[in-house]
């Protein structure tokens, strides 16, 4: 099968990326625009990288063409940076070449042989064996840790789980600062929540996240911490968050985290799509194995509000070795 490799595929960057990969789809959306200092650059590393994976796998030009299916002219133009080629070209030289597409493309996490191999250890670990993992590297890594990370206690779950109205009553029981997230990151940009995704995007929104949460850890030893329920999108802020706070996720059913947030006076969910309770339901879907990921769960549906708070207490306290 040949395939065309001059043509120009437009990649569009992910929202609430940041980092490496903040680069990385930036420098994509250069090439994509056009921009031929970019193109040039990228497409050098990108060839390159081809030239050093059939090498590792002590293959010729014309066995790697073959088994991907292109013609050698392709694949010499693809090594030597002088073509775009096209995602799905891409896909069939990587598999060729018997490497993932991201370690074709460049993503950090094959950037040496020790990422490559952790990487390999880790591909056929089960969810429950790789939170191990992470927990062993981060205090591995002196990040966060029980001794360090108890006595703040984090709420985390989509808008209307109930982290404001049962983080204010058990911030009141434990005697400890009660922290607004949303609140902490106005104060920083000067706007609302809105503004600040309005006027400047989902990425400063991002960042002013990830600074509120730092300045919340660096200033209160002992706090109850309600999160904004999108915090879990960006895993280097959620990592944060899971290696310096005892965390509790406040699960509800879609229905009722609808409801609660009508019943606050915001009837956007609404308005912002007839189909409003699937997006609801395709939020939790994609979020809920991030949140699945807290120490601990309370269900904010199964029982009326004073009955929730007596279990959400009962799990802190007992978190924190404290009397019932």
């Amino acid at each position: 099968m040949s395939s065309t490799i001059l043509h120009k595929t437009a990649l569009k960057p992910a929202s609430g990326s940041s980092g490496v990969a903040d680069s990385a789809t930036e420098t994509l959306s250069d090439i994509a625009a056009g921009k031929p200092e970019e193109r040039h650059a990228f497409l050098l590393a990108l060839g390159e990288r081809a030239r050093s994976l059939r090498a590792r796998r002590g293959m010729t030009r014309k066995a790697v063409a073959v088994a991907a299916g292109i013609s050698e002219r392709h694949l010499a133009n693809l090594e030597y940076g002088e073509g775009n080629a096209s995602i799905l070209v891409l896909l069939q030289v990587s598999q060729a070449l018997q490497c993932s597409l991201a370690e074709l493309i460049g993503d950090f996490t094959t950037s040496s042989p020790e990422w490559l191999l952790v990487r390999e250890m880790l591909k056929d670990c089960d969810e429950a064996v790789l939170g191990r993992v992470r927990q062993t590297i981060g205090e591995m890594l002196g990040r966060g840790g029980v001794s360090q990370s108890n006595r703040r206690i984090a709420l985390v779950g989509l808008r209307g789980a109930g982290k404001s109205t049962l983080g204010a009553m058990l911030a009141k029981d434990l005697g400890f600062p009660y922290i607004e997230m949303s609140h902490q990151i106005e104060q920083f940009a000067g706007c609302s929540v809105a503004e600040i995704q309005a006027l400047y995007g989902m990425n400063a929104y991002r960042r002013y996240e990830r600074r509120a949460l730092e300045e919340t850890i660096q200033t209160y030893p002992e706090a109850v911490i309600a999160t904004p329920g999108g915090l879990v999108s960006e895993p280097a802020t959620f990592n944060e968050l899971l290696n310096n706070c005892t965390t509790v996720w406040l699960q509800a059913d879609a229905e009722d985290h609808m409801r609660r947030v009508q019943a606050q006076g915001d009837l956007r969910p609404m308005a912002a799509s007839r189909e409003a309770m699937q997006d609801l339901k395709g939020i939790l879907a994609g979020r809920n194995a991030f949140y699945s990921k807290a120490q601990y769960k309370v269900d904010t549906s199964a029982q009326p509000l004073q009955a929730t708070f007596e279990r959400l207490r009962q799990v802190v306290r007992k978190a924190l070795n404290l009397p019932v």
